[in-house]
């Protein structure tokens, strides 16, 4: 895909969308955790994720490529499979065991500088210029001051420098998957969706099997939280990245990232009572800066139409 992104509107609240949901993902990821192990909770996420997509793109009339694809197209929706969804899943599942959750949102937040490098040289119309690569920073310092000092702070476990690495892995395969998204010819955006679902499923069902047995026996309560695992921060944001990607492109898809710590601190104030942090304001002007920042040519045609 080679047209220059077209950030509009739409977009923006898209990204807000999936800031707000996915910031009060992990939370939800500690619950599960309580009642299945880490890499079977991988699974049956996925595993909804990919049911409820493929289910919705079946009644779309199941097309995927626009024109017929070539083998490097096949090999590189395969690996964006695996590295969208069934690897990082994995990965942020087995690696929140060992770390503080302050440093899994620093990691998740790592994503978007992750991004900017690899679109420069990948990505047509996504060259890092200074204003944006200092926007970019100015966002991650505000992540890592709203976060403050728990982010580096040690659990204290026997695995927690694995436990790290997998997080931070975790973040560059988001990275790598949105390049090579954005690369692909023409698609279907629900197709494309539920086809890397079901790829990584693929990969971690048997995955699953292989390292912690037969799937556990779980309560009613845990089978409703992987469901709404699978079935909103999975499925449904899922084919929202896709259609950002897709069209605004993997630099401005990057941005969530920043979103979902402050996401995750409002509604943990909103919906728990937990007291906001008093560098939030602070925190919070720098993460807004740096995306207006990076961001300042497409704000200025969004307010110019």
């Amino acid at each position: 895909m080679n047209e220059a992104p077209d950030i509009t509107a739409r977009s923006w609240a898209m990204v807000a969308i999936l800031g707000i949901v996915w910031g009060g993902t992990f939370l939800v990821i500690e619950i599960a955790l309580r009642g299945i192990t880490p890499f079977w909770l991988a699974a049956a996420r996925i595993g909804f994720g990919a049911a409820l997509t493929t289910v919705v793109w079946l009644l779309r009339g199941g097309a995927l490529f626009t024109r017929r694809p070539t083998t490097a197209n096949r090999v590189s929706l395969v690996l964006i499979g695996a590295l969208s969804s069934a690897m990082p899943f994995m990965l942020i599942s087995w690696g929140q065991q060992f770390v503080t959750a302050g440093f899994a949102g620093v990691s998740m937040a790592s994503t978007a500088l992750i991004v900017l490098p690899l679109a420069h040289f990948l990505v047509p119309g996504e060259r890092i210029t200074p204003r944006r690569a200092l926007g970019f920073v100015i966002g991650f310092a505000g992540v890592a001051i709203l976060i403050g000092g728990q982010a580096f702070e040690s659990s204290g476990l026997a695995l927690e420098l694995p436990g790290r690495i997998a997080c931070v892995a975790a973040a560059a395969c988001y990275a790598t998957s949105s390049v090579l998204m954005r690369r692909l010819p023409p698609v279907d955006p629900v197709g494309l969706s539920a086809i890397l679902l079901l790829l990584g499923a693929a990969v971690v069902v048997p995955l699953a099997w292989a390292v912690e047995g037969p799937p556990p026996a779980t309560d009613a309560r845990t089978l409703w939280v992987l469901a709404f695992l699978g079935l909103v921060p999975t499925a449904a944001a899922n084919l929202l990245r896709v259609t950002v990607v897709r069209s605004a492109g993997p630099v401005f898809m990057s941005l969530v990232n920043y979103m979902v710590p402050l996401w995750s601190v409002l509604l943990g104030a909103a919906l728990l009572g937990e007291p906001l942090p008093g560098v939030f304001l602070g925190a919070m002007t720098l993460i807004l800066s740096g995306v207006a920042l990076s961001q300042f040519g497409a704000l200025q045609r969004l307010f110019s139409r």
